[in-house]
């Protein structure tokens, strides 16, 4: 056996009805307390309710989008203005990552873009983050467990990752009942990506016997819950798919991606309104035949593609999720014209290093081409 490693949350507080603790959690992290909330923002009275109760200071900041360089600067000066001692992110995933970079960038000496991927020089914090709980409300990208937060850079038309061991949150708390009613098209996107992120990391080149007892679990448990979920509602479908997205969380910061999130990075930071769960979802498919064709051993795809037939009824995953509503990538603002720019691009992407097979620039534009 290969040796590995595995870093998470310090602390990992999963079930429904557990968010009455999330006032109390973020008391031991610090008083002066930074909220990051999604745009709506209607998770958080409970939390301000509680914290009364325990004399925190709190200042809430809203992310009405997934983050950018000019919104994170925008949030870092609010939360030092505060005297921030702990950051609380309650939200999705844009909420959230924004709420791990506010955390691991307030304490950091000079520019942020110094820290990033890509487009920046990928430098390391020089001092510890600042406490962080992390409470999702969408089962979708599993950012209450991972070490990266992903930051819009629009000058270069990329979305990158402000990568480090630790802005895995100090606490992430995962309570199913806040998906609750989440809209279907929410639910099919943010689910489709949930269920990505624990077949990537299942077919990564990092895999590890850790990472794949996770995913081997998860894989079917998440799809059935999403076939689950577009016919009824259903809490225990909830549960599921939010137990989902939390595995792929702990698989993704431990083994990596593939070329599904290789594209989708670049895709999202190109046309910042495309929805990251629903360009995950319609690429998939097409990225798994692909991968499928390059690797010599067709062992995890095959037992993907039992799981696939398994939950859904048919192993033709991208016409299942068509006819759930799944826009093609044409109708979320991806054009033709622009497929070979988003795959030379998508090359450069961290996510791609783990990804099973080497694919070549002409067959990314291949799994563009059938992606609509």
């Amino acid at each position: 056996m290969q040796p590995f490693g595995f870093a998470t949350a310090g602390r990992i507080v999963f079930g429904r009805g557990q968010f009455v603790e999330a006032a109390e959690m973020a008391a031991s992290l610090g008083r002066r307390v930074f909220l990051v909330h999604g745009a709506s923002g209607r998770h958080i009275a409970p939390f301000l309710e509680a914290g009364k109760a325990r004399e925190l200071e709190v200042t809430c900041h809203a992310c009405p989008a997934e983050p950018d360089l000019s919104l994170l600067a925008v949030a870092l000066t609010v939360a030092r203005n505060h005297g921030t001692e702990c950051v609380v992110a309650i939200g999705g995933g844009a909420a959230l990552d924004l709420g791990k970079a506010v955390a691991a960038l307030l304490p950091a000496p000079g520019d942020p873009i110094d820290h990033l991927e890509v487009v920046g020089k990928g430098l390391p914090l020089e001092r510890q983050p600042l406490p962080c709980l992390a409470v999702p409300t969408t089962a979708g990208t599993g950012a209450e467990v991972t070490r990266n937060a992903v930051i819009g850079v629009p000058e270069h038309g990329r979305k990158v990752s402000l990568r480090d061991a630790r802005l895995i949150p100090d606490i992430a708390l995962v309570d199913p009942a806040l998906t609750d009613g989440a809209s279907r098209a929410v639910t099919l996107g943010s689910g489709l990506d949930a269920v990505t992120q624990v077949i990537e990391p299942y077919l990564s080149t990092r895999a590890t016997p850790l990472t794949d007892a996770i995913c081997r679990s998860a894989i079917p448990k998440g799809l059935k819950a999403l076939a689950r979920l577009m016919a009824t509602e259903d809490p225990d479908a909830r549960d599921d798919l939010a137990y989902t997205s939390l595995c792929g969380g702990l698989a993704l910061a431990n083994a990596g991606l593939g070329a599904v999130h290789g594209l989708a990075g670049v895709i999202g930071g190109a046309v910042p309104t495309a929805p990251h769960g629903a360009v995950c979802g319609v690429l998939l498919p097409h990225v798994l035949a692909a991968n499928r064709i390059a690797c010599n051993d067709k062992t995890r795809f095959d037992e993907v593609d039992v799981a696939i037939r398994a939950a859904l009824g048919t192993s033709d995953l991208a016409r299942w999720a068509s006819d759930q509503g799944l826009p093609s990538l044409s109708a979320m603002g991806v054009t033709p014209k622009m497929h070979a720019d988003i795959a030379e691009a998508a090359l450069a992407s961290s996510s791609m290093r783990a990804n099973p097979a080497e694919l070549p620039v002409g067959r990314l534009q291949e799994i563009l081409a059938a992606a609509g």
